[in-house]
């Protein structure tokens, strides 16, 4: 991860087994990046997991409140001083998913913060910190980016990996 990059939506994909969160975790504990998660705000607080969820960089999100996902972490970015490199799987599950949920997308260009790709290749062994993109508005360009990075990758279950990150015409600029 480049020095200068302190805040970023750090994307980690293929998302298909639950041993990809504490692989991902101790990958990017190794590399002495602070990645931080979310979960519901009721999780983030239940009393005997509490110290667990706050040690591991959970972050409870208030799902009821009015304003969207993607307003409440980028005002997250905006009034954090600290590093907040926050990962989110886009796909949303760990079944097939062939459409992957773009808040994460419209986080990092509301919030004005880089996405960082990340993946976990299981046939390779490897772990990686991949391309880093600077969102446009325009999302098709840009996920173009993640679409040729994770199709070389192998996930624990490939039959539940999709990468149709975007309907083509569908998919428009912003700005």
């Amino acid at each position: 991860m480049p020095p200068e990059i302190n805040q970023c939506v750090l994307v980690a994909a293929p998302h298909t087994s639950n041993y990809d969160l504490l692989y991902a975790m101790a990958t990017f504990y190794q590399l002495k990046i602070p990645a931080r998660y979310l979960i519901k705000k009721e999780c983030a607080h239940f009393f005997l997991l509490k110290r667990m969820f706050k040690n591991s960089g959970a972050l409870g999100v208030n799902r009821s409140k009015s304003n969207t996902m993607v307003d409440t972490l980028a005002e997250l970015f905006n009034k954090s001083n600290d590093d907040l490199f926050l990962m989110v799987a886009p796909e949303g599950t760990r079944k097939l998913n062939q459409k992957w949920k773009t808040g994460f997308y419209y986080t990092a260009l509301k919030a004005k913060v880089p996405i960082v790709l990340s993946s976990l290749d299981y046939k390779k062994k490897v772990a990686a910190i991949g391309p880093i993109i600077i969102p446009t508005g325009c999302f098709k360009t840009d996920m173009q980016i993640a679409k040729d990075y994770y199709k070389n990758i192998t996930p624990k279950f490939p039959a539940k990996f999709g990468l149709d990150i975007y309907d083509l015409e569908e998919s428009t600029c912003t700005g």
